[in-house]
């Protein structure tokens, strides 16, 4: 179950996207973006506002399958490409994406949480869309702001930090973990096999979290399933988990998303005053954790 309500993802989805816009205004929109290997900023905007479009008319339609070959020809958020105003026409562009979120979030406000439609995932219903949007728009605007970091002359992220609000991002990670512990998403990754069943546990734990945000999971490796938790319920013979991963909430939400890599130098810096995350006990199997159950955002 999402952490936010429906119509928060509703506004999310519009304020994320003005967020991205104000951020990528005047950028040099030929800059390569260093998270998604091959792709430009423009494509990079390009491909958000195709996915806006894809799950407007999926809602709009009440679609019961796929988008199929048309306007938005692709069956897949992960390779929209529609088109649009011409990649070098900043302005142009900022104004169709910021369109196409509004539309969307208009057609999610306008059908309702529970009408019947076709999603990519569970659920089957618009809220699903909701959810997925806001998450796809918070994250390409940490890609938008690695690319404009790296950009010769850009402006330095400690001057423009990428930040999400501590509810969003607790969202989104849990919707991370929820996708990762599907069985078909399992069923898919061909090293699952090598760590279920073997009782070791993985955490996650921000750092700077508020009480209330509870931004601690838990993530248990049974015989047959993945399962996770947050917070975490402590039991007295509870044992210290396997690998406890601690860092900043925004780090951790750009770590499971892919964005940051556990260790290493991270494609640029994330916000002022943040690190890389600590790991602490078995390194590799947050390796094999993150590749493994990460699949579904790559695929």
């Amino acid at each position: 179950m999402a952490s936010m309500s429906y119509d928060r993802h509703c506004a999310e989805i519009v304020a994320q996207t003005a967020l991205l816009r104000t951020r990528v205004e005047g950028a040099d929109l030929s800059a390569p973006v260093p998270t998604c290997p091959g792709w430009t900023l423009a494509r990079l905007l390009r491909h958000l506002g195709g996915a806006h479009r894809r799950a407007e008319r999926l809602v709009r339609t009440r679609a019961t399958g796929p988008v199929p070959e048309g306007p938005v020809p692709d069956t897949r958020v992960s390779d929209v490409d529609v088109p649009g105003p011409a990649d070098g026409d900043g302005s142009a562009l900022g104004a169709w994406l910021t369109e196409g979120a509004g539309r969307l979030a208009d057609t999610l406000r306008a059908t309702g949480p529970e009408t019947a439609v076709w999603t990519s995932g569970p659920g089957r219903t618009p809220a699903f869309w909701a959810r997925r949007m806001t998450h796809e728009t918070v994250v390409h605007r940490a890609d938008a702001t690695f690319a404009i970091a790296q950009a010769p002359g850009g402006p330095a992220v400690a001057d423009h930090p990428f930040a999400v609000v501590e509810d969003v991002a607790v969202d989104a990670l849990d919707a991370w973990m929820s996708f990762g512990s599907l069985p078909a998403v399992l069923e898919r990754g061909p090293h699952i096999s090598a760590f279920l069943g073997t009782g070791r546990t993985l955490r996650l734990q921000a750092t700077d979290g508020t009480p209330e945000a509870a931004a601690d999971w838990l993530v248990g490796l049974g015989a047959d399933a993945l399962t996770w938790q947050r917070p975490p319920s402590p039991t007295p013979d509870t044992a210290p988990a396997t690998t406890t991963v601690r860092g900043a909430l925004n780090d951790l939400l750009l770590l499971v998303y892919g964005r940051l890599p556990a260790r290493g130098p991270a494609p640029a810096p994330v916000a002022a005053g943040t690190g890389p995350v600590e790991i602490l006990g078995e390194a590799a199997l947050l390796d094999a954790w993150l590749e493994a159950v990460g699949r579904w955002l790559r695929e």
